[in-house]
């Protein structure tokens, strides 16, 4: 069960399994896709170069500088092997090596002299380059993943650390070659064919959709389904769907153009001022979409039409991504045709600014601030200062291994490294969820904060295994008051982490929540102080 599935244990099981499968994507990209998007511009460099006639692609230069940009798509496999296994809770090194097994030069050689299948126990194996490809290696690691479960209760735990990847790697790399990689490269395949067929019957349309909805989809975080089939098609050529989608960013900073020449108000001023550069140059418009158009409904339209209308002359006019990057000013060489692409995206932007200059946007409510986050906020709550549950040492969100965390979907907050195993109320108010397993709690303080407090990584498979918990959901607590009590040195002796994040679930209510500078903190010690 994923993190985000615990902290609304009231949701829909069908939106929950949603959730889950989102979150296997969202947090099997997040890790590697600035270096994707890196690489991508450093490709995008070379071709201007090559172009410009500054540089040869016969030069050492460019082979030391082309094999930089191209590593992390050539072998792709390995590092999604790796983040994948790790946000299934599996080995991620034995992720990696599954990942690499499909690109060993023995492999690689063999398909490059045509030859098309080899034999294993008697069964046929085809052969295929699945440099760069994506799905082959999320089915393999998905199966893997259950497989590590599996062995982790029949073998006997001593000899885990190498009888388990032994028996894995055993078993998946022949499955890999023989099952999973055919699979997954027809689906791969066959997704490609059917978003080249839109393309081709009427890439206006399909351009208008795409590019129309992918603010949005970004916004709520659903462009992580839409990302792996565009770098999967760029495994057997170009991409068309980044192309149409690129409307939408240019379309986007038109907008905070736009606002930040037409407002008189400073803080408006000053977010759209801060969104404008990053979504110009790196393609990174959240301070636009969460600060502007979410906050101003008129500019959705602007957006919607703006970009529709950019991407259905990019889809019309068969423009393509060459090299994976975010669309940015900079990433525009990794396009073709690139002067069309221009035209495309140049229009969005204006569309997106003159839109929004003449016709202006909702005026500011009074009654609504804006966090760090530019999400529009209701203010309900009370400042005040939330104290530490645990005695530890504090770490950052960031390091910890579940996405949904580490990306603060969850809600921003801190980590604490427990020195005991005691969980104490941080601060005066009512249990309002309480899980049956002990290993989570979430308090709501008398001032309004909601509190989450979630002992550990994965504990929830525990089953409630040495955690004790001494209140009930509805019980009112005052600061200090013993909640949770559990077994610091058997959940470790079981191989589950104990780091604990204790996070703001209603974020978007403050206007800051900021973390202790401290490194160390007892129980009731100053953690969080939340601002409205």
């Amino acid at each position: 069960m994923s993190t985000q599935n615990q902290v609304q244990p009231n949701k829909e099981k069908k939106e929950s399994a949603m959730s889950k499968v989102l979150g296997v994507i969202s947090g099997s990209f997040a890790p590697i896709i600035g270096v994707l998007a890196g690489a991508g511009l450093l490709k995008a460099l070379l071709s201007v170069l090559t172009t410009l006639g500054w540089l040869s692609p016969e030069s050492g230069t460019y082979i030391i500088l082309s094999a930089a940009g191209d590593a992390i798509f050539h072998f792709l496999p390995v590092f999604l092997g790796i983040s994948i296994a790790l946000k299934l809770g599996a080995n991620g090194y034995v992720g990696g090596v599954i990942g690499a097994s499909i690109l060993t030069p023995e492999i690689l050689h063999l398909v490059e002299n045509d030859v098309k299948t080899i034999d294993f126990l008697g069964f046929p194996v085809l052969l295929a380059d699945y440099s760069s490809t994506v799905f082959p290696i999320f089915i393999a690691i998905f199966v893997y993943a259950g497989l590590d479960k599996l062995l982790k209760k029949f073998i006997y735990k001593d000899i885990q650390m190498f009888i388990n990847p032994m028996i894995s790697l055993l078993i998946l790399v022949p499955l890999t070659m023989l099952i999973f990689g055919p699979i997954g490269t027809l689906l791969g395949e066959g997704l490609g064919s059917i978003i080249n067929f839109l393309s081709d019957k009427s890439g206006l349309l399909a351009g208008a959709v795409l590019g129309a909805s992918w603010t949005f989809l970004t916004i709520m975080g659903l462009h992580w389904t839409v990302i792996p089939l565009a770098i999967a098609n760029l495994a057997t050529g170009p991409d068309p769907i980044i192309a149409m989608a690129a409307a939408a960013p240019f379309a986007q900073v038109g907008i905070g153009i736009a606002v930040l020449l037409k407002t008189k108000d400073k803080d408006l001023k000053a977010l759209a001022a801060s969104g404008i550069v990053p979504g110009a140059l790196a393609g990174t418009t959240e301070a636009i979409n969460y600060g502007i158009i979410l906050r101003f409904r008129r500019t959705m339209i602007y957006v919607i039409i703006a970009s529709a209308v950019g991407g259905a002359i990019n889809g019309s006019l068969g423009v393509v991504m060459n090299d994976f990057v975010l669309p940015s000013v900079l990433s525009i060489p990794a396009f073709a045709p690139i002067g069309l692409f221009v035209i495309g995206i140049g229009i969005s932007f204006v569309l997106g600014f003159v839109l929004t200059y003449l016709f202006g946007y909702e005026g500011k409510n009074t009654n609504v601030k804006i966090n760090k986050n530019y999400k529009r906020i209701y203010v309900n709550v009370k400042p005040e200062t939330i104290g530490s549950p645990i005695r530890g040492n504090v770490v950052s969100l960031a390091t910890i291994q579940d996405p949904l965390f580490a990306t603060e979907t969850v809600g921003k907050g801190i980590a604490i490294e427990p020195e005991t195993g005691e969980v104490v109320s941080p601060v005066d108010g009512v249990i309002t969820t309480q899980f049956p397993t002990g290993h989570a709690i979430g308090v709501t303080s008398d001032d309004g904060a909601e509190i989450l407090i979630y002992i550990g990584l994965d504990t929830v498979k525990l089953k409630g295994e040495y955690f004790t918990s001494h209140v009930k959901q509805g019980d009112r607590v005052k600061q200090g008051d013993i909640l949770i009590e559990f077994d610091l040195e058997k959940i470790k002796s079981s191989g589950y982490e104990t780091t604990t994040p204790i996070v703001i679930t209603n974020t978007e209510e403050y206007l800051d929540v900021k973390p202790s500078k401290s490194t160390t903190v007892q129980q009731k010690d100053a953690l969080l102080k939340l601002t409205v």
